[in-house]
């Protein structure tokens, strides 16, 4: 199962971007961010089915049923996958072999290293090279460029890694066929330049950590939701599990509401295309977040405060009379955040990465998610051991009643905040997007992520 995921996730979302890469059928950056949304959409759709439907069919007819309707789906996916195969768009010979990185000499193949390997040889060159002066122009050093590249000169950001890519003596740093005698010691511009990218975008990527561990909360509103009124009648009370579906749902409504009416609306007021940028995008989504967090414990407050006046406080599985429908505003905002921290994040990636970086771009976000996971470990773990040493009940106590779980949603909020004045930082120091993304009013460009195109309209 695992392979399988990884094999899927890591690809559909670049592969279908992919599909829009052709220069006569990207008339709008648009194009490409409702792309990113709709896929946020159909994925969000999919998490909320499974949780519903199939969960319904399960307890219904049973594990066997349960268990082989994503079976059949997933046959049904693979068929058409293939069925549609004549129709995809297919990468140039030249952009694959970069993609596999292969490399191929006068007898027959060689496999070159994979990405990780690349980044170290740059940083091994770099490092090897350190005691070499760089000119003051680019123009006066030789550099080691891969065949076909239009990358002639590095850029000036990071200088220092620019030593990896530059040739001191031709005899002996190149080969006759012009690969590098030692690949630990001369790499390509590409390979400096790739390596840039992905450190110059690390720092946004590490303010979307923060607020994934704001969804990765789902236990401690599994059990708050289990303590409170969840009949919606005398007869149909929702599952306390259920509830994170109306983040997706929030999801959902807050990108539909974008794309189809607040974009569209925007555009036609103003007389041109409009967007938020990419940035402004992010930037909601981390504001939207902390206020979600503020708003929870908020909740929790009046939550905690009516069992005490309840005098159930000592009876942690005991419910409030206080209706579950008061943490729907929580995932309204929550949905908010993901809908444009989530799409923004994605886009930024696929964007602002090289293109024959899809593949890392398009799993940098499944990789923030994981690290969130070990951040909100980390968070509850000292918030634990600190109260402890205190001799006091713990906010995340198994007893909801008895601990402070608003004092811990008080400390999300806090570094949520924190997290924003971060990621100003970061987004001033990173410097303007591609494709003109810049602003609220941010002017679209034909051919968004042509790699020949740098003129904004």
């Amino acid at each position: 199962m695992s392979i399988g995921a990884g094999g899927i996730r890591s690809c559909s979302l670049a592969f279908g971007a992919d599909q829009l890469s052709k220069r006569d059928s990207l008339k709008h950056a648009g194009i490409l961010e409702s792309f990113f949304s709709w896929y946020y959409v159909i994925s969000s759709a999919s998490v909320f089915i499974s949780m519903t439907c199939v969960v319904y069919i399960q307890e219904a007819m049973g594990w066997k049923v349960g268990f082989g309707v994503p079976v059949v789906l997933m046959i049904l996916s693979t068929l058409s996958f293939f069925l549609a195969s004549p129709i995809y768009v297919k990468p140039l010979v030249v952009a694959f072999l970069d993609h596999l990185e292969v490399e191929f000499n006068s007898t027959k193949p060689k496999a070159k290293a994979s990405w990780l390997i690349g980044f170290a040889r740059v940083l091994v060159a770099s490092f090897r090279k350190r005691r070499i002066e760089l000119s003051s122009t680019d123009t006066d050093e030789l550099y080691h460029l891969r065949k076909g590249s239009a990358l002639v000169v590095p850029s000036e950001r990071i200088r220092f890694l620019n030593k990896a890519c530059v040739v001191k003596n031709p005899e002996e740093d190149l080969m006759p066929d012009g690969r590098a005698s030692d690949p630990w010691r001369l790499c390509t511009v590409d390979q400096v330049e790739e390596l840039k990218a992905l450190i110059k975008v690390i720092p946004i990527w590490s303010t979307g950590m923060l607020v994934s561990v704001n969804v990765c909360q789902n236990s401690f509103l599994l059990l708050q939701a289990s303590t409170m009124n969840r009949h919606i009648t005398s007869k149909f009370e929702i599952p306390a599990g259920s509830f994170y579906a109306f983040m997706l749902l929030s999801l959902t409504t807050w990108i539909a509401l974008y794309d189809r009416v607040i974009i569209p609306l925007a555009s036609k007021i103003t007389g041109k295309p409009t967007r938020l940028g990419l940035k402004q995008k992010i930037g909601n989504g981390i504001l939207g977040s902390a206020a979600s967090m503020a708003v929870l414990a908020i909740i929790e407050r009046v939550r905690r405060e009516t069992a005490i006046r309840e005098g159930i406080s000592d009876i942690p599985d005991a419910v409030t009379h206080m209706s579950a429908m008061w943490l729907l505003p929580f995932y309204f905002l929550l949905g908010f955040s993901e809908a444009m921290n989530g799409v923004g994040l994605n886009e930024l990636f696929y964007t602002e990465l090289p293109k024959s970086m899809s593949s890392v771009a398009s799993n940098l976000f499944s990789i923030g998610l994981s690290a969130a996971s070990l951040v909100a470990s980390f968070i509850v773990s000292n918030v634990r051991g600190f109260i402890s040493e205190a001799n006091q009940e713990s906010w995340v106590s198994s007893n909801i009643n008895k601990g402070h779980y608003d004092y811990y949603y008080w400390l999300l909020s806090s570094l949520g905040f924190a997290n924003f004045i971060y990621y100003l930082a970061c987004s001033k120091a990173y410097g303007p997007c591609k494709g003109g993304q810049q602003g609220i009013t941010g002017d679209v460009r034909e051919g968004l992520i042509d790699d020949d195109d740098d003129d904004v309209v």
